[in-house]
């Protein structure tokens, strides 16, 4: 597996779109979560707003799942966390997982 390029700390997700750099498609998957609480779930996750979020409830391990049609390479995955806003929401560990279905998810890259 070819080693991925890492997007520069501070890169603006939606200028790197406006410029043709990136592609967001997110839109073309069927996102779901372990939980969350009325309110606060997928639309508020993707909805580009800052002052929205998902809030989890339930026990860990939290997820979202993002599942694509279809094959699909992904070369950027961009995750907006605010340890400031709220530092116990603010996961401590992110895993990035890949397969053909759930039940074969490998462990492509852990971040804490």
């Amino acid at each position: 597996m070819a080693t991925p390029s890492k997007t520069p700390p501070g890169a603006d997700p939606k200028q790197l779109e406006r410029t043709g750099t990136v592609r967001e498609i997110g839109s073309q998957a069927v996102w779901s979560l372990s939980s969350c609480k009325p309110g606060f779930g997928v639309d508020q996750l993707r909805d580009d707003n800052l002052e929205t979020y998902w809030q989890s409830d339930g026990s860990q391990p939290h997820l979202v799942n993002i599942q694509f049609r279809r094959r699909t390479t992904v070369k950027m995955l961009c995750i907006y966390a605010d340890y400031k806003s709220d530092e116990s929401y603010t996961p401590s560990k992110i895993s990035v997982r890949v397969g053909n279905n759930f039940h074969n998810l490998q462990e492509i890259r852990k971040v804490q």
